[in-house]
Parts: C-alpha cells; structure tokens; sequence
C-alpha cells in the first residue's frame, strides 16, 4: 500500500505538471531536456531565468541591454517552467530554452563553453546552476532600490553583483556582515535609463499637468510591505481626478495583489475609480517605462526601485511613507530630501502636487543624488558600461579555466 502511494503521490505530480494544472505562481519545471540532452549550447552568456510568468517583468527590462552584449558574445535565456518558455520564444529578441531538470544543464556544460550565468532575481531555482564550476555567476537584480529588501545575504552567492552606483555598494558595506563590495561588485549605471529625456516636459499652453502614480506591491514579508495601495491608493487617486488643474496616470507593480487579496481589490477599485472619471485618468499597466515617464510631469511612488529611476527626469517626485509598523525603512539620501506623502496629507494632495509641479523646490538637492545612485557620467552610458563588465567578466573566466584539463 506505502509503495503503491508513493507511485500515486509521483505520477499524480507528473501529470499536475503535463496538464497545466499547477498554480501560476509555482514554476512546472518541464522544458525542452529530452531534445537538449546530448546536444550543446553556443552560448557564451547564459541568462537564467527560474521564476514564473508573472514575474517577467523583471527579465524583461534586460532585454535590450542583452541584445547589446549579444553583438559581442552570443547571449542565450533559459528558463525553468514551460509557460514562460512559451512567452520567451513569442516575445524575446534573443534565443531561449527551457529546461527542467539540473541533470540537463550539467550535461550541456560537458559540452559547452558558457563562461557567465546571469540572474535577475533571487529565486531558489538560482542554487541548482550556481553549482555549474566552469562559469562565472553574475547577479544583475532588477532595479536598484532603497529597499532594505535590496541588502540580502543571498548576494554572496554570486562571483559578482553588477550595481547602479556608489548608493548599492554603501548599503551593502552597511547592512551586510562580511561582505567584500569591492572583490565583488561592478558599478554598471542602469542600462534601462539610458533613453530618458531629463528636464521639465514640454507643455501645451492649456495643457494640464500629468501626475504618474506608480506604487510597488506588498512585499513577500512584513518588513517590506512599502505599498501605498491600500493606505493611499483610492483615496489619492479620488484626490487627483477632482482637481481641475491635474491629469493622473495609474501603472501598478505587476505584483499587486499576488500575496494579499485586500490590495488586489484596492488596485480594483483604482481602476474603477479611473474608468469613472471621465477622461481625467487613465490605466499605463504595460507600457515601456521611459515612455511613461516621458509623458508625466511628477511622481508620486512608494520606497521603490522606480522612485530611484525617475531621478534621470529630472522632474519633481514624491514619495509616500508606509503605515505598517513591520516595515523596515532604511535611512537614505534620497528619503531624506524627497517630500514625502504620508496618510494625513491626504485631505490636501491636490495643492501638494501642484505645488511640488509648479515650484519644484527640492529640485537642486534631488538632481545632485543623481551620480551617487548612478555614477558618473551614467545617462545614455548604462548600456555601454553593462557590456563591457560583462566583457570582462567572461575574460576573467576564460583566463581562470585555460589551464584546466
């Protein structure tokens, strides 16, 4: 009887997997491994990717400054769940795979001369390739971000963490024990800026002004519950829609939603909110970031990696202080200058933002943390930068592995 469920428990867990029957958020671990074994792989640069659909978007902003390194060193994705490997092939500008077993990527190593392996996300599918010896591990993250949430032990695990600037490496001599910043991080700007347009917007004479509000979702834990989905979201949203002065753009964290209902019915009642107001509102849920940027005059988000981005504008920004108790707010340059929006400003939103648009007083002191989150010069070089660390990354490993047998 324990033997015959054993077989049950085994092939019921196959056949969840064969049928799509596994929760999204739960990676199936099927892919391509029957035809790859056997085979090799021409890529220099592996860009492994094991987590879910719904978190693409962390991969996504990379695309374009992969293609970049692709024109030095072939760059391959591979991914750990099949349904995401569907939407690489659909979508990606660079070649994918997907493999489901670590026994296929030990035995494509045999055979392939893969000197890097990048990572946009802290997924535990990450440690079955950090076994892989002969290659070079890089992390790359996928924002850089005053979350203290940012600063995890997890980065040891990489040969290298490639950063935005100066900001990333002080909080990690801060906040992490024994950790050597300077063997082991790479200051690459942020690639995905290099677009942005800094400086005022230009403006219709009549035309009115454009508030971005782009809050971050709830966090996996406690302490990095940074949201404002619930604490402002509907009531700001009503704020800005009923001040004749003001135009809002809404664009939630992919992630809204996906740990808590409560905020999946907030970000509900947002988009209600938009879809009766009019024309004062719109949804921006998929749109490239630097054009959503482009398009808005002020920033209203959260403690969050695009609070961070925004700063290549130039223009004014604002963000909201958190109100639960866990949430653990680190004291940074950013946070200490930035006006900030907590719940009892609320009832006089309109005039803050019109205020901060109109005058923009901190202006002077926002545009100097520029190069300390960034490095200098970074706007319009992240790209450049990011290919040539990874250059020499896979020469520091080619030259390390050339005397083995």
């Amino acid at each position: 009887m324990a033997r015959l469920r054993r077989t049950l428990r085994s092939r019921g867990g196959h056949y969840i997997r064969r049928w799509g029957w596994l929760p999204g958020g739960v990676p199936d671990g099927l892919g391509d491994d029957a035809e790859l074994l056997g085979t090799r792989l021409d890529a220099r640069v592996v860009v492994y990717y094991s987590g879910t659909a719904r978190n693409l978007y962390q991969l996504r902003q990379w695309y374009a400054p992969l293609v970049a390194l692709n024109e030095h060193e072939p760059v391959l994705l591979m991914c750990g769940d099949s349904r995401v490997g569907r939407i690489l092939r659909e979508e990606a500008p660079l070649p994918s795979v997907a493999v489901g077993r670590f026994a296929t990527i030990d035995d494509l190593m045999t055979r392939s001369d893969v000197a890097m392996f990048c990572y946009v996300g802290h997924e535990a599918g990450n440690f079955q390739v950090l076994r892989v010896q002969s290659a070079l591990h890089v992390y790359l993250s996928h924002g850089e971000s005053d979350k203290r949430v940012t600063v995890t032990n997890q980065v040891k695990a990489y040969d290298y963490c490639f950063v935005a600037g100066q900001a990333a490496i002080d909080r990690f001599d801060e906040y992490l024990l024994r950790y050597d910043s300077e063997r082991h991080t790479k200051a690459v700007g942020r690639p995905q800026l290099d677009a942005v347009v800094g400086g005022r917007r230009p403006h219709a004479p009549d035309e009115l002004c454009t508030v971005l509000y782009a809050p971050t979702w709830e966090g996996a834990q406690g302490t990095s519950d940074y949201s404002s989905v619930i604490s402002h979201g509907p009531r700001l949203v009503s704020a800005l829609l009923a001040d004749p002065r003001l135009r809002l753009v809404y664009r939630p964290h992919p992630r809204t939603g996906a740990n808590r209902a409560d905020f999946e019915a907030a970000d509900l009642a947002i988009r209600d909110l938009l879809d009766a107001s009019d024309g004062a509102g719109r949804l921006d849920p998929e749109r490239d970031l630097v054009d959503s940027f482009a398009q808005a005059d002020l920033l209203i988000a959260d403690v969050s990696a695009i609070s961070l981005d925004w700063l290549a504008t130039r223009r004014p920004l604002i963000v909201t202080e958190p109100v639960s108790e866990s949430t653990v707010v680190a004291k940074t340059r950013l946070l200490d200058m930035v006006p900030r929006l907590a719940v009892a400003d609320l009832p006089g939103v309109a005039d803050f933002v019109h205020h901060e648009v109109t005058e923009d007083p901190s202006a002077e002191a926002r545009n100097a943390l520029w190069s300390y989150y960034f490095g200098d010069p970074a706007l319009g070089t992240g790209t450049e930068r990011f290919v040539r660390a990874s250059l020499e990354v896979i020469a520091e490993r080619d030259e390390g592995v050339r005397g083995w047998a």
